[in-house]
């Protein structure tokens, strides 16, 4: 194997979890009603728990005390999002991989994958395909390999902005790609990408190292830990965080979160702009025996310990869980969601109704299409929106907490999800769809307090419905 290239860290690098603290955390006890009344109420007030706080959650094992949590969960995230669901979908780029992690069908000893890259055409076909059922916003995803460098990085994000159709346009693009040094995040950055995203797979040291075999770049606990702090000090100011749920205790890897968002809070004065929690799942040439997976219940629990525990941060709730447990979690907190999806390679334009595991990193659990899952939130009382206004007026970062912790969010962001929804219900929902999503116009328009505020809302939806004007935003 060629040997790896030089590593450039952070100004903060350092290995700031404590697996032996944690675990001493999670192992106090349960809490008194008293210790989890005090918390919770710290949170409702919108303040961000410590560690330590969110430890006592953790411990919480009586159904009553559950359920508090939940519902506190489900009282921050009405009080903090409203209603509002973003959506995204990802677009998988290649599968090549120098890697070789015991749970990824993309692992570099999986001869039962197909390897492929997109070439830009290739990816123009697929923004299209996106664009075409109505979507808005896209993470751009790649193996770990040499060919996918930060230049082909930024290539591949130049493509996807610059390819348009009619009304259709991404307006957004993440990425979850490999941790770069400073320049490579520099070059990244420079393509006009929103949230740059990375998961450190598993906080535990012990189980990183066995996962994860040494001699490789994702062998290196601490380069991938310290790649979110390298991202800001390059200017990418929105960075997103996560963990594979199944690795090693679930507990032990939400105060892991919690931690990593505080050390980013405490050296670069902002927090990851989202977090995501997935779960394994089953992949081509992977067996999962021996890992300790997350059952529903205590899936639940971490969605509302996080929500409460990081009350400003996004959380991703992905396609890779069933369309039953989605519908029922959404109200714990999530504030994102991925919808329409297919992860196989150039899977929006030739994978049929089956998923083909030998194309993926791991099987979906809801591959419905985008108007299903659109009618279905508009059902259940949810705007979905595909706004990207904060992020290209310069809300992001630092500047997005400075409007988001006092509450002033609520002015921008149920407007502008209402202009994007109809947006879609012009131009490519199904009938049903557009007079289910009609309907909760009308309704959270008349739920708007701001005269002024409600007089231009209903002046851009006009415009939206009687002309060629998109992309109104506030």
């Amino acid at each position: 194997m060629a040997a790896l290239p030089a590593m450039t860290f952070s100004k903060t690098a350092a290995d700031f979890i404590d697996d032996d603290a944690l675990a001493a955390m999670l192992q106090a006890g349960p809490p008194d009603p008293t210790q989890v009344r005090d918390v919770l109420a710290k949170s409702l007030d919108k303040q961000a728990l410590n560690p330590d706080d969110t430890a006592v959650l953790l411990r919480a094992d009586d159904p009553q005390t559950i359920e508090q949590i939940f519902e506190a969960a489900r009282q921050l995230k009405r009080n903090v999002y409203g209603n509002r669901i973003v959506l995204f979908a990802p677009l998988y780029i290649g599968n090549e991989c120098v890697n070789d992690c015991a749970y990824c069908g993309f692992r570099v000893s999986n001869r039962d994958a197909l390897r492929r890259t997109l070439s830009l055409d290739d990816l123009r076909n697929q923004v299209l395909a996106l664009i075409r059922r109505g979507h808005k916003r896209l993470i751009l995803v790649w193996g770990e390999h040499p060919k996918y460098d930060a230049r082909f990085i930024a290539d591949c994000v130049r493509t996807v902005y610059q390819t348009k159709e009619g009304h259709g346009e991404i307006r957004r693009v993440n990425i979850n790609a490999a941790p770069q040094d400073h320049e490579g995040f520099r070059i990244v950055k420079e393509s006009g990408i929103g949230t740059y995203q990375i998961f450190q797979e598993t906080y535990h040291h012990a189980a990183y190292a066995a996962l994860h075999p040494a001699k490789t770049r994702k062998g290196d606990y601490l380069w991938r830990l310290d790649a979110l702090s390298r991202a800001m000090e390059a200017g990418i100011d929105d960075v997103g965080l996560g963990a594979l749920f199944g690795l090693a205790d679930w507990r032990f890897e939400t105060l892991a979160l919690v931690t990593h968002a505080l050390h980013l809070q405490k050296h670069y004065g902002v927090g990851p702009h989202t977090i995501s929690f997935p779960r394994l799942q089953p992949a081509s040439g992977v067996s999962l025996d021996g890992l300790p997976l997350v059952n529903d219940h205590d899936f639940k629990r971490l969605i509302a310990v996080l929500r409460l525990s990081v009350p400003y941060t996004g959380l991703i709730l992905t396609a890779r869980e069933n369309a039953r447990l989605r519908r029922e979690v959404m109200a714990f907190g999530v504030s994102q969601i991925d919808a329409g999806s297919r992860i196989e390679l150039a899977g929006y334009t030739e994978a049929g109704d089956a998923q083909q595991m030998d194309r993926e990193q791991f099987s979906l659990g809801d591959i419905r299409p985008l108007d299903t899952v659109m009618r279905e939130l508009v059902s259940d009382g949810y705007i979905p929106s595909f706004c990207t206004a904060c992020y290209r007026v310069g809300r992001t970062g630092e500047h997005f907490m400075e409007f988001a912790i006092p509450g002033f969010i609520k002015r921008f962001c149920t407007p502008n999800a209402l202009t994007t929804l109809m947006e879609y219900l012009v131009d490519y929902s199904s009938p049903e769809t557009r007079a289910a999503g009609e309907k909760l116009i009308a309704e959270e328009i008349e739920k708007l307090d701001d005269e002024n505020i409600k007089a231009k809302l209903k002046e851009r939806l006009h415009q939206i419905k009687s002309s060629d004007q998109r992309d109104l935003y506030f």
